[in-house]
């Protein structure tokens, strides 16, 4: 334990794994196994078990009980009274061979008197909401809200795209058609001819112009539930392109540093997603049908699915 510690007279603190420059405040328990890291805030009436990792930065606001199988990443806000779980059938007297694992990445914050279901993951940079109820997983900077918990929206998404109606330059030289760029990485918005007559109305795009390659596969998505979200990976050499031909969706588009929502809603409009580019896609509404096209064929061994290793590899390509 460093000397910069401070621990409050009141608390009752056994782990010597604390770490330079860490506060614990009146009342805190910490059990011995505990790992604390440096700068640590731990407000008054808390309890920190054995099995339980903090970064470090980390700040825990009074009445938050820590218990084993609960791992805190650096950075991470912690609401009061915010409840965790760790046995998903608790029964008094009985205990499970090993309690489930609840982890909270880098950046996460979670609200005031939010409940959390054992064995989750909240990702990186994610808010959840206060008194949320939190059942499943949270992507990397979904914000979550309600009972049960659904995504209503993203971190650092307040600027809204619309569907291109310009024709600014394409980051690719073999587009012929308007694009607009969307802010994020070489991500594009493209839109299509659309003709309309008394038949009906008609949208056309040709492949490697208005669609900057030649697709080896497609695939539908559609009967999505609500709540559901899709996509939330990324590719390492693989394009794809994105048309949402009837309902509609919401897009978000993420390069590792900037991330922006775009609402797919036209059959006229289409979304270029360049390799190691991370997309997430949801609010689907009950009638929504999505087009993807790729430029390889399917190849398990180039998604990229966790989101830590995505910006692990966006950052390694960047210094090189």
């Amino acid at each position: 334990m460093a000397d910069s510690t401070f621990i409050h007279e009141t608390a009752d603190v056994k782990s010597s794994a604390i770490g330079a420059g860490s506060r614990i405040w009146q009342y805190v328990v910490v059990l011995p196994n505990a790992k604390i890291g440096r700068d640590v805030n731990l407000c008054s009436h808390c309890l920190v078990e054995n099995d339980v990792v903090i970064g470090d930065r980390v700040t825990v606001k009074s009445g938050v009980y820590l218990w084993d199988g609960i791992h805190v990443a650096d950075d991470v806000f912690i609401g009061p009274n915010v409840t965790f779980t760790n046995d998903k059938f608790p029964r008094s007297k009985v205990y499970p061979e090993r309690f489930a694992q609840t982890r909270i990445e880098k950046g996460a914050s979670i609200g005031g008197g939010a409940v959390l279901l054992p064995g989750i993951t909240i990702g990186m940079g994610a808010m959840v909401g206060a008194g949320a109820v939190v059942t499943k997983s949270v992507p990397p900077f979904a914000i979550v809200m309600g009972s049960p918990a659904r995504i209503t929206g993203y971190v650092d998404n307040n600027e809204s795209v619309a569907p291109a109606t310009s024709h600014a330059a394409s980051a690719l030289s073999i587009v012929e058609g308007p694009v607009t760029r969307v802010g994020v990485g070489d991500a594009t918005l493209h839109k299509f001819k659309r003709f309309s007559d008394p038949r009906g109305e008609l949208s056309v795009g040709e492949f490697a112009r208005d669609v900057p390659f030649l697709p080896k596969r497609y695939f539908l998505v559609f009967n999505v539930p609500g709540e559901a979200k899709r996509g939330e990976h990324a590719h390492l050499k693989c394009h794809q392109f994105l048309i949402c031909v009837k309902g509609g969706c919401t897009a978000v588009v993420d390069d590792g540093v900037l991330r922006r929502e775009i609402t797919l809603n036209s059959p006229d409009v289409g979304l270029h997603l360049p390799p190691l580019t991370w997309g997430t896609q949801y609010k689907y509404s009950s009638d929504a049908v999505l087009l993807v096209f790729t430029s390889d064929y399917y190849d398990a061994s180039d998604y990229v699915a966790s989101y830590a290793e995505f910006v692990d590899i966006v950052n390694s390509r960047t210094q090189h």
